[in-house]
């Protein structure tokens, strides 16, 4: 009996989202333990840098969160804000003391400008993208090609339109996802009996849809990008049951730059 893995579509009209260009004022506090060889000033000095790198953690989270509370799409189209770093621009200290009850404790509090910087991911990591059609009728089966341009980890996701990721590879039944440099590979692979068929979500009554397969690339493996996301070999899962699109930035963001890069491709539904 064959494996099917079915892909529903979602349909949901993307609100157009303005990535965050301008810069952001946030407050942190920073705080740091005096050493036995360490001078007063130099704790002082950890306790700035703790503040002012939970000042750039805290913005970050500002611009993230401003798009996917837009519109979750517009993050599922291209996942820039997954790159997004901060970059201190101004700092006021508010206030800095040591700590009453613990004089070894000394606490900064600062407000601090946080510009957005959006660097190159990837760098000589590329990988690219394919499906076997791109329009296809209901109950259709679909095949993904890809191929990376140095040895990595592949990671393949279904995207909705409302969010919600279901992971394609790995799972259950090819738990390896080492992808070797320049070589073409298919998703599923052909001796597989696993087989991909797009299908509209029950009492979907529209008659077309899009649907987005993600691919990522990692230099390492990354076991935190397949948590919490339900697999999608058996059953359909949405946004109340699986993890979103924001999930998968987070994890992301958490990742260096130039250890991933990113392709997507979409295809569209008919009844």
């Amino acid at each position: 009996m064959k494996k099917i893995l079915v892909i529903c579509i979602f349909l949901i009209l993307p609100l157009v989202c303005l990535a965050a260009e301008k810069p952001v004022w946030v407050e942190s506090m920073g705080e740091a333990l005096l050493g036995e060889i360490e001078t007063q000033k130099e704790v002082k000095e950890r306790a700035k840098i703790d503040a002012q790198k939970k000042a750039v953690e805290k913005a970050v989270g500002v611009f993230i969160k401003s798009h996917t509370l837009v519109s979750n799409y517009q993050i599922a189209e291209d996942l820039i804000y997954a790159a997004v770093r901060g970059k201190i621009e101004k700092v006021n200290i508010v206030k800095e003391e040591w700590d009453e009850k613990d004089r070894n404790l000394y606490r900064v509090k600062l407000n601090a400008l946080v510009m957005p910087v959006y660097p190159e991911k990837g760098e000589g990591l590329s990988t690219k993208l394919s499906l076997s059609k791109t329009d296809l009728k209901e109950g259709e089966e679909v095949n993904i090609f890809y191929q990376v341009s140095a040895d990595s980890y592949v990671y393949i996701f279904s995207i909705a339109a409302d969010g919600s990721v279901t992971l394609l590879l790995p799972n259950a039944n090819m738990t390896d996802n080492f992808t070797r440099a320049g070589m073409a590979y298919q998703f599923p692979p052909a001796d597989s009996p696993i087989h991909l068929k797009a299908m509209f979500l029950p009492n979907y009554k529209e008659r077309s849809a899009e649907e987005k397969i993600k691919i990522i690339a990692t230099r390492k493996k990354e076991w935190l990008l397949s948590i919490g996301f339900r697999e999608g070999i058996f059953q359909v899962y949405d946004a109340k049951s699986t993890g979103m699109i924001s999930d998968l930035v987070r994890r992301l963001n958490q990742i260096d730059l130039t250890d991933w890069t990113e392709a997507t491709a979409v295809y569209h539904l008919k009844r």
